[in-house]
């Protein structure tokens, strides 16, 4: 399955995209192009029946070979523990956003904390997160604020990466070439 070795893919790839567009499928596939074990940093959290069968899904569409680590808030932290050499998966920055700020986390001290963890990795990163700019402006001032602090994460994580892609009912378009 893999066959490509860690130093042929770049360091930072970030995935963007709507939701449901195959952002997380395409990430996987990335870092499946290096060797096992791979890490899934996961941000979402199971409040609820359906978001508990939702990661459960998610989990058995991985498959083997898979870590997973769970950090809703503690990203960077969680960066910094995962195996130095394994490919990493973050999945999603736009959950861990929503986490932050509504669990009343400082989101420009955290993503600060982020930017570090990612600078110190060795390893192929791949980072997902939902585009936030292509729909209609929120109603709501928390709605708003939401996606301004989003879009400024995306566009700070876009200039950071290597390899930038966007993606489209499933379909990659690369933004930014390795």
């Amino acid at each position: 399955m893999a066959t490509q070795g860690l130093l042929q893919n770049p360091l930072l790839t970030f995935v963007i995209g709507g939701a449901r567009s195959g952002k997380s499928r395409h990430a996987q596939s990335l870092a499946r192009a290096n060797l096992a074990p791979w890490v899934m940093i996961a941000t979402a959290e199971a409040l609820d029946e359906e978001m508990r069968e939702r990661i459960a899904g998610h989990r058995r569409e991985r498959g083997d070979g898979w870590i997973t680590m769970e950090a809703p808030i503690d990203l960077a932290g969680a960066l910094t523990e995962a195996p130095a050499e394994a490919p990493v998966v973050i999945d999603c920055l736009t959950l861990w956003l929503s986490n932050l700020m509504l669990g009343g986390h400082d989101p420009d001290l955290a993503v600060t904390g982020l930017e570090v963890a990612l600078r110190a990795r060795r390893a192929p990163t791949i980072v997902v997160s939902n585009e936030v700019g292509l729909g209609i402006v929120p109603e709501t001032p928390l709605g708003r604020a939401f996606r301004d602090k989003a879009g400024s994460l995306n566009q700070r994580l876009a200039a950071r990466a290597q390899h930038v892609v966007f993606m489209v009912a499933g379909l990659p378009m690369t933004v930014k070439p390795t």
